[in-house]
């Protein structure tokens, strides 16, 4: 039987604290995001649309990105039992189909009532940034007494 682990107490957090993952953009990927949202905008889906845009090619769909930070957040740093509160994201470059990107998160903030603040810069192969923001979570101590 599995057993989930423990969620990691706030006071083992701290400012400068980071995690990095990687995730390959693919087509299955782009259009299984697609299927589960309903967002079948040609410019994700359609190579023939997206040939004669200003991209020349597809892109993948924002939210992926999205998806990125909330697993990372809720799975690795801070992990089980962390609760979003809220979440900046800024855009300055498309992810194409085959990219591969590179989200790192690190704590910039730790605020009263379990509360952290976390910068997210995400990056594809060829090191340009294609996201930032800053997540703001309840830390997994506030599941648990102190």
């Amino acid at each position: 039987m599995f057993t989930a682990p423990r969620p990691v107490p706030a006071s083992d957090f701290f400012v400068g604290q980071s995690c990095v993952s990687h995730q390959l953009i693919d087509d299955a990927l782009v259009r299984g995001y697609a299927d589960l949202t309903g967002d079948h905008n040609k410019i994700h889906v359609d190579d023939a649309f997206a040939k004669n845009t200003k991209f020349g090619r597809r892109i993948a769909h924002g939210g992926i990105l999205f998806g990125m930070i909330s697993k990372m957040l809720g799975e690795q740093m801070p992990g089980l039992g962390t609760v979003y509160l809220s979440q900046l994201v800024n855009f300055h470059a498309p992810v194409f189909i085959d990219d591969t990107v590179t989200l790192v998160a690190t704590i910039t903030a730790l605020l009263p009532k379990h509360v952290a603040k976390i910068t997210t810069i995400i990056t594809k192969q060829t090191g340009e940034i294609v996201a930032d923001g800053v997540s703001t979570v309840k830390l997994p101590g506030w599941l648990t007494p102190a």
